[in-house]
């Protein structure tokens, strides 16, 4: 948990933040910290007596996170290393989302649930995935790594690595890839 809380803060401070801004003054990074303590306890406690209570613990801290910055990430999302939210506002995650290692999302994204039949589910986003401001990923949808998805676009279909997605629906624009966006 210390690790990956660390990993975070390093890609907040290589964005040029520092101990004070990072801690006291950045709610991406709050939502982060409080989501990375409630995973720790949702994957590890076992006894279901203590689980629950520490858990509903859990569950009001992220309530009050949500409140304050309109981030709501649930203890049982998988997110991998080195996230980064941008900015704060409208992230909505959900509790099933899987999102891989080094991945940047900009206020107002919904990762979610859609679709009917084999395509009801919610996507796996891969490594190096940037995803802009005010989009929604959601379906029983792979996107691979190293893509980059554009503001305000909706992805309901798999996506390539490198691509680059943009538009309601999201088409492949290029292949230039996340990079240089993270």
């Amino acid at each position: 948990m210390f690790a990956l809380i660390q990993s975070d803060y390093k890609k907040y401070k290589s964005y040029g933040g520092n101990f004070i801004t990072i801690l006291f003054l950045t709610q991406g990074f709050w939502a982060i910290m409080q989501y990375r303590t409630a995973n720790f306890f949702h994957r590890r406690l076992k006894i279901p007596v203590v689980r629950q209570i520490v858990l509903s613990f859990c569950l009001l801290w992220r309530k009050s996170i949500e409140i304050a910055t309109g981030i709501s990430i649930p203890a049982s999302a998988q997110i991998g290393h080195s996230f980064y939210i941008g900015h704060f506002g409208g992230i909505f995650l959900n509790a099933k989302a899987v999102i891989g290692n080094n991945c940047n999302i900009s206020q107002g994204v919904t990762i979610g649930v859609s679709g009917i039949d084999e395509k009801r589910g919610v996507p796996i986003i891969g490594n190096n995935v940037y995803i802009g401001a005010n989009s929604v990923v959601a379906g029983n949808i792979i996107v691979s790594d190293n893509v980059l998805i554009g503001a305000c676009s909706l992805v309901t279909t798999d996506v390539a690595e490198n691509s680059v997605m943009l538009g309601v629906p999201a088409k492949v624009i290029s292949q230039n890839s996340s990079n240089g966006y993270l």
